[in-house]
């Protein structure tokens, strides 16, 4: 009986193994960018980026400190390398083209915020990117200070000091 079971149970598991192969080598499960995602996927994505930078984030407190001079260097890190797809203080209403095309859709930041987030979130993120998304792994192009700096900004953008604020405006994608 417990022989039959355990059978059983090997034989759907290959089953269910064989049809996701034949699913993804005939082409039914889709790569393109503007195609709906699958519940599956979605959860796959989602849990294992939030595993990922539950273990992996810093805990540690943001080594920049909270000044208008850095608030304003990270407005400025984020107007080069950020807003072509993440945005201006215009949020929806500024996504670019670029932005519009990709899978998934990056937040536009000044509308979704990220100011809940933990500073080494954001900072994990930055630095190590997401796979399988648009957003790319900037440890090789940003110092961990200028990484730093950028989620000091995100952190506080929606509180920023009329010289930050004024930069802010500023940005352009």
């Amino acid at each position: 009986m417990m022989r039959g079971f355990i059978l059983g149970v090997a034989a759907s598991a290959l089953l269910a193994l064989v049809g996701g192969f034949v699913a993804i080598q005939s082409g039914l499960i889709p790569a393109n960018a503007d195609a709906t995602p699958g519940g599956l996927e979605l959860w796959a994505a989602g849990t294992s980026l939030s595993a990922t930078v539950s273990r992996e984030a810093p805990k540690i407190a943001n080594p920049v400190a909270l000044s208008d001079e850095h608030l304003t260097e990270g407005v400025k890190l984020y107007g080069e390398h950020c807003a072509i797809c993440h945005g201006t203080a215009a949020g929806d209403a500024s996504a670019s083209p670029v932005a519009k095309g990709l899978y998934p859709k990056p937040p536009q930041l000044a509308t979704d915020g990220v100011e809940d987030d933990a500073e080494g979130l954001s900072y994990w993120k930055i630095k190590h990117g997401i796979r399988l998304s648009g957003m790319p792994s900037w440890k090789g192009s940003l110092s961990d200070t200028q990484i730093w700096t950028l989620a000091l900004f995100l952190k506080h953008m929606d509180k920023l000091p009329p010289n930050a604020q004024a930069a802010w405006s500023q940005v352009r994608n």
